[in-house]
């Protein structure tokens, strides 16, 4: 039986973590599809559009990359894995795939959803580099919670990237980005 792409970045993970942790994630039975990524992310850009405070970043943001769901697990060695699409306004501008991994002081597995909001033309140049965008290097991300999406106003978003976790579901304490590196992709 042939493994495709989803199960296989799962098996990557498991074997990262040794396993004991990502086994309670739910096993993809396929490969996901074009349409398949599209409708994740459309949901999940109109659960980030209801959030309160998100309108000043879809307002001033040059492009939105979306991530709904990001498996991540880690038992002292970590992973994480994603597929997302980027947005120019309403227009769909290419897909794209987040791959991580960590080390250090870590245990637990989650899913999670990412948007990452480029509000400068510089920013969204990096990512659409020929070989992908580590996290990391290059433009900085700053990470807001809701403290922070609280307090945005047009004058005090100064940062390239801005990134909003939603939708975590499992045992890891947060969804780390520093370390992953984006790359296009084109999906069946």
């Amino acid at each position: 039986m042939p493994i495709d792409r989803r199960t296989l970045s799962r098996h990557a993970l498991l074997s990262l973590t040794g396993g004991s942790l990502l086994s309670t994630l739910p096993r993809p039975s396929h490969a996901a599809s074009r349409a398949e990524i599209q409708a994740e992310t459309s949901a999940a850009m109109a659960r980030l559009r209801a959030q309160p405070n998100t309108a000043v970043l879809f307002e001033r943001a040059q492009a939105v990359l979306i991530f709904p769901r990001i498996v991540s697990g880690g038992l002292i060695v970590g992973g994480q894995y994603g597929e997302g699409i980027l947005y120019r306004g309403t227009e769909r501008q290419g897909f794209y795939r987040i791959v991580g991994a960590s080390f250090g002081f870590q245990a637990g597995a989650q899913v999670a959803g990412l948007a990452m909001f480029f509000m400068t033309d510089e920013a969204l140049r990096a990512l659409q580099a020929a070989d992908g965008w580590e996290i990391g290097t290059g433009p900085s991300v700053v990470a807001l919670d809701r403290g922070l999406q609280a307090n945005m106003t047009s004058t005090t978003l100064t940062e390239p990237v801005y990134a909003i976790s939603f939708n975590q579901q499992g045992l890891m304490a947060a969804l780390a980005v520093n370390g992953t590196k984006i790359t296009p992709f084109n999906p069946s």
